[in-house]
């Protein structure tokens, strides 16, 4: 039920591990970084004294103008005293700083939310209460966190009624929401109502409290639900540990026990400790029972003894390594993130039960192909084992948040509504996907071609099937795979996805199809002359997929082509050049890669074909490179790079680069270019405005020209992994049909972008 499971000692080796992770590079998990520069005299002046009074009055006229100058609107406070940390207990405020500065890492991790813990020395309620209300004007919102019940609910209770930005203590409220996630689809699989089903509970802590009382919203009758804790079942009269937020839910009973109360149960929701449900308990809970042992590290009961005492059981966990993971971080980010972006001034009950039901709905859509990274072997469709989705679903962020902010604007605690919705959602998907938005001219072209057919080469891969659904489902073309029909269903049904062989898209099977000779007599005619002989070209056709792909194209069973997710990006270069060849007037193919970071996009040429290319080729592809820039509403300023700046040396190299400049100058007088140039000459006008004031290239440029494949290819990756920057493409130039060659660490979004890009110049070429 917890972030994650305790921490263990168990383990040497974990233990040594965490310490090091913990201490190395810098001791903690967090830092904080400025969002504007400081670069010089103005920028200080600008940042504090004296510019910052402008903003200053600004906020004290109006108080809601520090949404607009500050990071108050994004910023949350996690609030703990330590008094009830994961599995570890009353460690106190210091010792509980590494696990608020992981939550912290959440937020940041998973909605783009920036977090200070603050650890408070404050161990009875009212200097609680004092400390964290005196925040409000520092932080957007409040996330208590690991403080012992019953305190935690006055804590909580206290703060909602005197602060006006959301409180949220996530040991609660988090846990209740996926709980009754999952027991709305347990639910829905047992043909039960909620109304009528028998729940109960072992524990009566902040959590299980908070769970029957989202439960109770949702429809849950009180007269249904008896809650059990060390002392037996709550009953009329007991008084051991009683209090006013378990009375609601006490009973006029005899019954004393767990084993009392658990007959006819149709949930048992445990959040107490290892080992209180016993095997024997189960044989008398109803039909397809719905078992949450949320107790951690180990649960009620384990999974294996409960499957084998009732095999019809549904079950839920608190750890990784079960189905069905009750994880609070499949909510609390997102929750967040949707109050924070409508200026909620609450999280109320509207909003969690926005959230339960966003989530229910998730787990019956097919997984992601990122949350299915999480798995090993197959992939889980929404059924017993999949009540809930994975953690690690980037959807989460797209569902929930929407939900939350909708319901906080309905509720009426919502100070700055969303006009735009759409608007809204493209940025969480800029969030989740960055290629979104720079992608998004180009999706739109491929949806207005009329579904071209995108045939992929590695059609058995998964990636290349989640692609297909996708590409299927934004009607961005129509799939043509190669592959086993066998292998291609089977994993289509391993990982959970809908889309069927023929009746969504066409398969070509290598190993049996009616086309074969006619495949072996087009390459024979086609490369006969390159030295491929009959028999060789027989065995191309039965064994290399890329060689089939760009047969189908050439007979027009294809517009586009995909390949590369296997194998080496040469020799799939190779059988594409021979085979569909170069554009009219193209000399050379060549490479163009999109690097998209945190602060913008980027091209860079030619980063995978050509070792040394002459100067009348690098012209060639900078001019084939903005001429693929410009389909994504880009317009393209081109900076010859070099060690050489505007002159300052004569070696090989630089001359090359200056005669590109020349040839470019003349065959494209419109494109904006210049060179040769140093690399921060082209990323700076400042800087390259003190070498050369009558540089043709204003601005920054947006597409780096490198003089050999060294520099280029080595250039992109250093890049990409410094920057944590997404790559899109590489894009192939100069091909006389669409082709891409991929690489093997494409993801299943590289790979729709790919083919949203193939479907436009699919659409192009048949204009031509």
């Amino acid at each position: 039920m917890a972030d994650d499971q305790p921490l263990s000692t168990d383990s040497a080796d974990l233990d040594e591990a965490a310490l090091f992770f913990h201490r190395y590079p810098v001791p903690g998990k967090l830092e904080i970084q400025a969002t504007k520069p400081l670069g010089n005299q103005r920028d200080l002046a600008l940042a504090y004294s004296p510019g910052v009074a402008a903003p200053c009055l600004a906020i004290q006229e109006d108080p809601g103008m520090a949404a607009e100058y500050t990071g108050r609107s994004n910023l949350v406070a996690v609030v703990s005293n330590g008094s009830a940390v994961l599995g570890l207990g009353d460690i106190g405020p210091l010792a509980s700083k590494p696990v608020m500065e992981g939550k912290a890492v959440l937020f940041k991790k998973f909605a783009g939310i920036d977090v200070f813990d603050i650890e408070i020395d404050a161990p009875d309620i009212a200097r609680m209460v004092d400390t964290v209300s005196a925040l409000e004007p520092t932080f957007g919102g409040i996330n208590l966190e690991d403080i012992k019940a019953p305190e935690c609910f006055e804590v909580e209770d206290q703060l909602k009624k005197i602060m006006d930005i959301p409180v949220f203590h996530d040991d609660q409220h988090g846990t209740a929401i996926i709980v009754a996630a999952a027991i709305l689809n347990g639910l829905e699989l047992a043909g039960k109502d909620i109304a009528k089903a028998k729940i109960v509970t072992s524990g009566a802590g902040a959590a299980a409290l908070a769970c029957l009382n989202l439960l109770v919203h949702l429809g849950a009758s009180i007269e249904n639900i008896w809650i059990t804790d060390r002392f037996g079942v709550a009953y009329r009269g007991r008084t051991e540990e009683m209090d006013r937020w378990k009375e609601p839910y006490c009973k006029d009973t005899d019954a004393r026990t767990l084993a009392d109360v658990i007959g006819g149960a149709d949930i048992f929701l445990g959040l107490s400790a290892a080992g209180v449900l016993k095997p024997e308990m189960l044989e008398h809970m109803a039909d397809r029972p719905l078992i949450l042992a949320l107790a951690n590290p180990k649960p009620e009961i384990m999974p294996d003894l409960a499957r084998k005492a009732r095999p019809d059981a549904m079950i839920c966990t608190g750890r990784s390594d079960f189905p069905n993971q009750v994880n609070n971080v499949l909510c609390f980010p997102y929750i967040f993130r949707g109050a924070l972006d409508v200026g909620a001034t609450a999280i109320n009950e509207e909003m969690k039960m926005a959230a339960v039901r966003a989530i229910a709905a998730l787990a019956r859509e097919e997984t992601s192909d990122v949350a299915a990274r999480a798995y090993s072997g197959e992939t889980p469709g929404f059924g017993p084992d999949f009540l809930i989705p994975s953690p690690f679903d980037p959807r989460l962020i797209l569902r929930i948040a929407p939900a939350v902010a909708k319901a906080a604007m309905e509720s009426g605690v919502a100070t700055r509504p969303i006009t735009d919705m759409d608007a809204y959602l493209d940025r969480l998907n800029r969030f989740v996907f960055r290629s979104v938005l720079i992608m998004k001219p180009v999706f739109s072209a491929a949806k207005a071609a009329g579904r071209k057919r995108v045939i992929y080469a590695d059609g058995e891969d998964e990636r290349v099937l989640r692609a297909a659904q996708v590409v299927l489902e934004e009607g961005i073309a129509e799939p043509v795979l190669i592959g086993r029909p066998q292998v291609i269903e089977t994993r289509l049904k391993r990982y959970g996805l809908r889309i069927r062989p023929d009746k969504d898209f066409a398969i070509v099977n290598p190993e049996d199809d009616p086309r074969y000779r006619d495949y072996v007599d087009l390459l024979s005619r086609l490369t006969g002359r390159r030295g491929v002989t009959p028999e060789a070209a027989r065995t191309m056709v039965r064994t290399n997929n890329t060689v089939i792909a760009a047969l189908a194209m050439m007979r027009d069973e294809a517009d586009a082509m995909i390949c590369g997710l296997e194998g080496r990006f040469e020799r799939h270069l190779r059988n594409v050049d021979m085979i569909i060849g170069r554009r009219e007037g193209v000399d050379e193919l060549s490479a163009l890669s999109m690097l998209i970071t945190q602060q913008g996009v980027m091209f860079f040429t030619d980063t995978y074909v050509t070792v040394d290319p002459c100067a009348a080729e690098i012209a060639e592809m900078t001019v084939l490179a903005a001429e693929e820039i410009r389909r994504f509403g880009i317009e393209p300023k081109a900076a010859l790079l070099s060690h050489s700046d505007f002159g300052s040396r004569d070696s090989a190299s630089a001359l090359k680069m200056r005669e590109a400049t020349d040839i470019l100058h003349r065959i494209a007088p419109n494109l904006i270019a210049d060179g040769e140039m140093h690399g921060d000459s082209a990323l700076s006008e400042t800087l390259r405005m003190r070498v050369f004031p009558h540089a043709s290239l204003k601005g920054e440029a947006n597409l780096l020209v490198f003089p050999n494949l060294d520099s280029a290819n080595i250039t992109l990756t250093t890049v990409k992994v410094m920057t944590d920057a997404l790559h899109v493409g590489p894009i192939l130039l100069g091909t006389a049909r669409p082709a891409h060659i991929l690489t093997p660490s494409v993801t299943s979004r590289g790979v729709v972008n790919m083919t949203a890009l193939a479907a436009v110049e699919a659409l192009q070429h048949h204009a031509r």
